[in-house]
């Protein structure tokens, strides 16, 4: 019989999960698996990368936490590879490590005046309105309750989320499980307008069309198209004649732009063929300076000489997610992806062994939950046919548990995930509603808190 082998998997969203549930759920060579995450809790993009009223895509938790009740699976929470523990300790340890880490920071506009206060990567806000401990809770709380108008730069299903939940009213709002700060300065704010602005034409959108139709069914903001921006060249029938997603695109937007206005407290306006080539203010950002554009034959947009002024409190780019590095995992920085050969790291070129990578930090922010899924099984058997192949270990490697602990690391176990889930039950029902995500670091170590008359810690900046 073959010896126990052991795997440890960094990162416990989707990609990381899903990877987890192949190892363990198969027969065929005895795995145990280390699922490790620098946050105390895990699923990762399903927590913090999911809008807060798309509640059935969160509730994938549920699925996902099955996965965690098998005994040859074990979650390592509260650890930060690169700083508890290095890369090469892992691979010193484990016979497999799998990265699965996804992508953390965003692609910049490269635009003068973009270090202007007020200007923000779009992961910013989403961990703002989602929870994450690592949020810049009371600026991006205060600049949302002051803004007038924002404008947000993608034409992408981030960009219609940040709209949409800036758009939405409180009453739309009150079954998430958005933390209560966020649903406050969202009821308080005097947004009045949102900009959603693309470099290229709407038949070149890359949202999903039910997000996309989102937008047009809020109860207090009208969905605002200027025509001309649905003139037909060839790109864009090109495109609207390949490509059905597109098509249905173009339809919902088309149909906007012959709506009239209700008059509702708050407009979304869809300007397409638009470039930001400026930001301009006193210390923080005011307005943006736009480009004109219009498409060239292969698609690209290109600069028309006409300039458009738009007035924005706060800018967000929603033009792409990046991987970042990780301590001495090699990194491509120009794709912001860890190189690799079909999932397979490459170090130098040359595969290095017993080293993997899924999801995002794989291929880049491409794909939904379902996407990922196919690619951590595509991985998973690469790892068990490595495995099976490769020569067993001596001596069992030393476990890493100690070794963190003796580093004074708190571990957090998966165990420790009811504890959460019921402390943000319990915190949203003292405000009338099903559940409210607790957003920082004390209380997602220490859950009982926000039920011991610390509900302030667990409901303010």
């Amino acid at each position: 019989m073959s010896a126990l082998r052991r795997v440890a998997i960094v990162g416990s969203g989707p990609s990381g999960i899903f990877t987890a549930d192949f190892l363990t759920g198969q027969a065929e060579l005895p795995v145990q698996v280390d699922l490790i995450d620098r946050l105390p809790i895990p699923f990762g993009l399903v927590r913090y990368g999911v809008a807060p009223d798309h509640i059935s895509i969160r509730n994938v938790r549920d699925t996902l936490w099955r996965t965690f009740e098998r005994e040859n699976l074990r979650f390592l929470g509260n650890v930060s590879v690169g700083t508890d523990i290095t890369a090469a300790e892992l691979r010193d340890r484990y016979d497999a490590v799998v990265y699965a880490y996804g992508a953390a920071s965003d692609r910049h506009l490269d635009v003068p005046g973009e270090d202007l206060a007020g200007i923000h990567g779009a992961i910013d806000v989403v961990r703002w309105y989602t929870g994450h401990p690592d949020a810049a809770i009371q600026s991006l709380t205060a600049q949302i309750r002051a803004a007038r108008s924002v404008a947000i730069f993608g034409l992408g299903n981030v960009a219609v989320d940040l709209a949409r939940i800036l758009a939405k009213s409180p009453a739309e709002l009150e079954g998430t499980d958005i933390p209560q700060h966020v649903l406050d300065a969202l009821r308080d704010s005097a947004i009045t307008d949102i900009h959603l602005v693309g470099r290229r034409g709407p038949a070149f959108g890359t949202f999903t069309t039910k997000e996309l139709r989102e937008l047009g069914e809020l109860a207090e903001a009208d969905v605002l198209v200027d025509p001309r921006h649905l003139a037909p060249d060839p790109p864009s029938e090109r495109e609207l004649a390949a490509n059905r997603v597109a098509k249905r695109n173009f339809d919902v937007i088309k149909g906007w732009s012959e709506r009239q206005p209700a008059g509702r407290r708050r407009r979304v306006h869809l300007h397409f063929l638009a470039r930001p080539v400026r930001f301009e203010g006193q210390g923080r950002v005011e307005r943006v300076i736009l480009a004109r554009t219009a498409h060239r034959e292969d698609g690209s947009a290109a600069d028309t000489g006409e300039a458009v002024t738009i007035d924005a409190d706060v800018v967000i780019r929603a033009v792409g997610y990046r991987g970042q590095g990780l301590c001495d995992v090699p990194h491509d920085g120009g794709r912001g992806v860890i190189p690799n050969r079909d999932g397979r790291v490459l170090r130098d070129g040359v595969t290095a062994p017993g080293e993997y990578c899924t999801g995002w930090i794989r291929r880049g922010p491409k794909g939904i939950i379902g996407a990922n899924k196919m690619d951590a099984e595509a991985v998973a058997q690469l790892v068990l046919a490595d495995l099976a192949a490769a020569p067993e270990r001596g001596v069992p490697a030393e476990d890493i548990k100690p070794l963190l602990e003796q580093r004074g690391v708190r571990v957090f176990e998966a165990n420790h995930w009811p504890e959460v889930d019921a402390a943000e039950k319990s915190l949203g029902a003292t405000r009338g509603r099903d559940r409210t995500s607790l957003h920082n670091w004390d209380l997602l170590r220490a859950p009982a808190a926000a039920l011991s008359g610390d509900a302030q810690l667990a409901t303010s900046s």
